[in-house]
């Protein structure tokens, strides 16, 4: 039985809604069993704070967001889309630009009041499009905007006092194998030996009497 890790070991990872973080914790988990990985899902105004506040370690974060004081690796992009309700006109078409949403009330926060909103046809909702899946509804539907900017996934952490585990993480992140040195390396340096009592059954650590 190995040596459970200590709590202050664990890792913590914060992610914005529409980030899907399946695969890395699988690959972590699988690799730093003695680390313990802690995720937890942070509204988007409030990525930056978790971070400052070392609520967190790292964070899957939705840009823009203030780098000063943080490092910040940019990951990929999100396809904008408007979100609306499945009797709204634009739910017609295949896709939208920005001049057809120009008569409409946009919202861009995907919370419950806005959802609501686009529920009842008061408003529609631009947003990427990892949220609209995240979130579906059957009274509701997503169409792309082909013309509107995309937004942008990054993995943020504090540039001062980072944990001690940060490069592993970005390495799993950024796809680095287990068979690499550097993983290998890492391994072995977080793995808890195992303690284990000297066999005392008779015969054995002592000389037999002729």
């Amino acid at each position: 039985m190995t040596t459970p890790p200590d709590a202050d070991s664990r890792l913590r990872v914060g992610f914005v809604p529409g980030v899907t973080l399946t695969k890395w914790t699988t690959i972590w988990r699988e690799r730093y069993r003695s680390v313990p990985l802690e995720v937890v899902e942070v509204a988007q105004h409030d990525q930056r704070r978790v971070l400052d506040d070392g609520e967190v370690d790292l964070c899957f974060v939705r840009q823009p967001i203030e780098v000063e004081g943080l490092h910040l690796i940019p990951l990929y992009e999100e396809a904008p889309v408007v979100w609306v309700s499945k009797e709204h006109p634009i739910a017609a078409f295949d896709e939208v630009t920005m001049a057809d949403l120009a008569d409409e009330t946009v919202l861009t926060e995907a919370d419950a009041s806005g959802i609501n909103q686009v529920a009842i046809e008061i408003a529609v909702l631009r947003v990427p499009m990892s949220i609209a899946r995240t979130h579906s509804r059957r009274d509701l539907t997503y169409r792309p905007v082909t013309d509107a900017d995309p937004t942008r996934i990054g993995l943020a952490w504090r540039a001062e006092n980072p944990h001690p585990l940060t490069d592993e993480f970005i390495g799993v992140v950024r796809g680095r194998t287990a068979q690499s040195s550097r993983t290998q390396q890492e391994r072995a340096r977080v793995a808890k030996p195992v303690k284990t009592e000297p066999n005392r059954r008779a015969g054995h650590g002592r000389p037999r009497r002729r």
